[in-house]
C-alpha cells in the first residue's frame, strides 16, 4: 500500500480487496446455482452485495485522505452485513448448499476491515 503525503493509494495491494474480489467471485459461482425464478431476487440482491464489498474498499482507497477511506470502508462492512443476511435467508429456502464457506469469507473480512478501520484510526490519532 502506497502512501503520499498521509493519502492511502493501491486498493489492489490491500489484502482486504484481494480476499473480498474472492468472495465475490464464490458468490458469483453459488448463485449459478439459484432457481431461475430467484434471477432478479435473492441472486441479484446477493451478488449486488457482494461486488459492492470491494468497489468499496477500491473507492475509499482512491479517495483523498484517511477519513473518507474509512466512511468507505464502514459501507463496506455494511454491505458484508447485507451479504451474510442474504446467505442465511438463501441457506435457510434449500438455495444454498455451502453457506459455511461464505460465512468464513464474510467473518475474515470483518476482521481484515476492522483492522484497516484501525490502522486509520491510529493514523490520524498520530497526525492530530
Amino acid at each position: 500500500m502506497e502512501e503520499q503525503a498521509g493519502i492511502i493509494r493501491g486498493h489492489r495491494d490491500l489484502e482486504a480487496w484481494k480476499v473480498t474480489m474472492r468472495l465475490a467471485l464464490n458468490v458469483y459461482e453459488a448463485t449459478r446455482q439459484f432457481p431461475a425464478e430467484e434471477r432478479f431476487g435473492l441472486v441479484s440482491q446477493m451478488r449486488r452485495a457482494a461486488v459492492s464489498v470491494p468497489s468499496n474498499i477500491a473507492e475509499g482507497a482512491g479517495r483523498d485522505g484517511c477519513k473518507e477511506f474509512a466512511h468507505f470502508l464502514g459501507m463496506a462492512r455494511g454491505s458484508l452485513s447485507e451479504l451474510e443476511t442474504q446467505s442465511m435467508l438463501a441457506h435457510h429456502l434449500g438455495f444454498l448448499r455451502d453457506p459455511e464457506s461464505i460465512s468464513e469469507q464474510i467473518s475474515r473480512m470483518f476482521r481484515l476491515i476492522g483492522g484497516l478501520q484501525n490502522k486509520l484510526r491510529n493514523d490520524r490519532k498520530q497526525k492530530a
